[in-house]
């Protein structure tokens, strides 16, 4: 089983950028679809990227669409979230998260994930 870590969030200002990582431990974390999600303060938890198992495939919320990039390197076992030109309201904790899937398998529900991992603040001062 998969065990996920965040981090690189942090503070930034509004227009600037973060990239957030997410190591995963464990065996077969190419076998996972992986995605990001957030949750700021009073809000639901919010769909914010998805990946294939391969990384040839990708789905993105509208309010993230050209600012983020999500990227994985199955060799490290790593997740990534690249995020530019970051405007006040993505500030919140931001979490990835894995589901079994093959092909070209996206997951953009939150319930379909069944690994989670701790979370990391993000910040965007204007």
């Amino acid at each position: 089983q998969v065990q996920l870590v965040e981090s690189g969030g942090g503070l930034v200002q509004a227009g600037g950028s973060l990239r957030l990582s997410c190591a995963a431990s464990g065996r077969a974390f190419s076998s996972y679809v992986m995605g990001w999600f957030r949750e700021a303060p009073e809000k639901w938890r919010e769909f914010v990227a998805t990946i294939n198992w391969s990384g040839s495939s990708t789905y993105y919320a509208d309010s993230v669409k050209g600012r983020f990039t999500i990227s994985r390197d199955n060799a490290n076992n790593t997740l990534y979230l690249s995020m530019n030109s970051l405007k006040p309201e993505d500030t919140a904790v931001y979490y990835c998260a894995a589901a079994p899937g093959h092909g070209d398998n996206l997951y953009v529900y939150s319930g379909t994930y069944d690994l989670w991992g701790q979370g990391t603040q993000v910040t965007v001062s204007s």
